[in-house]
């Protein structure tokens, strides 16, 4: 693909870095931006150098927030004893649409891969357990994917809770992880009122 200009060079190729945005669609993309002149690209650029200035990551939940503590986890008529332990924001958000949940979430970061040189040190395990110290908490919900990772994920976290605190996994109903944004709210809703109790003595 031969440009006119860098700079609409580097622009596509900073577009084209985004999922599922190939070459083509980022080239649409920037001549969009460029032929508009009016509020549109203003607030576009507005929105994305907030992004790199103003987003913060919740020190509870690890949420993506306005402030230092997310509004779900600042909400008081949310469920505090109720933790459900997700691997991205993306499922935070799938799981808050299906409005079946109303407790608080506990975002991993993602689950333990040996193989992509992912283990517990660089999952937030660490403020899980800090959070079960000084946080009443009955049950954690483990909304992990249903794959060798995501049980081993499971099963390492289930072995550093105390069996005060009660663990289940929703219902397979879904496929989580990067699927699970995708999944409908009806199914997806179903499958955390039919979550089941982990059982910590098993082994893998």
């Amino acid at each position: 693909m031969k440009f006119s200009s860098k700079t609409l060079e580097k622009a596509v190729e900073a577009m084209s870095a985004l999922p599922s945005i190939g070459k083509k669609s980022a080239l649409r993309l920037v001549l969009h931006l460029a032929n508009n002149k009016g509020e549109k690209k203003k607030r576009l650029i507005e929105a994305i150098n907030a992004l790199q200035d103003e987003l913060k990551i919740c020190k509870c939940c690890h949420n993506y927030a306005d402030t230092e503590i997310c509004d779900i986890c600042n909400d008081q008529a949310r469920n505090k004893k109720q933790i459900c332990v997700v691997e991205s924001v993306k499922d935070v958000m799938a799981i808050e649409n299906t409005m079946q949940f109303s407790g608080v979430y506990h975002i991993l970061g993602g689950v333990i891969s040996p193989l992509e040189g992912i283990g517990p040190d660089e999952l937030n395990i660490d403020s899980l357990l800090e959070r079960l110290k000084i946080q009443e908490v009955e049950e954690l919900i483990m909304a992990i994917s249903p794959t060798i990772e995501g049980e081993t994920t499971i099963y390492y976290v289930s072995k550093l809770i105390d069996d005060s605190v009660s663990i289940s996994t929703i219902a397979r109903g879904v496929s989580f992880g990067g699927e699970l944004e995708y999944a409908d709210e009806l199914t997806l809703g179903r499958s955390i009122q039919s979550r089941t109790q982990y059982n910590k003595s098993m082994s893998l």
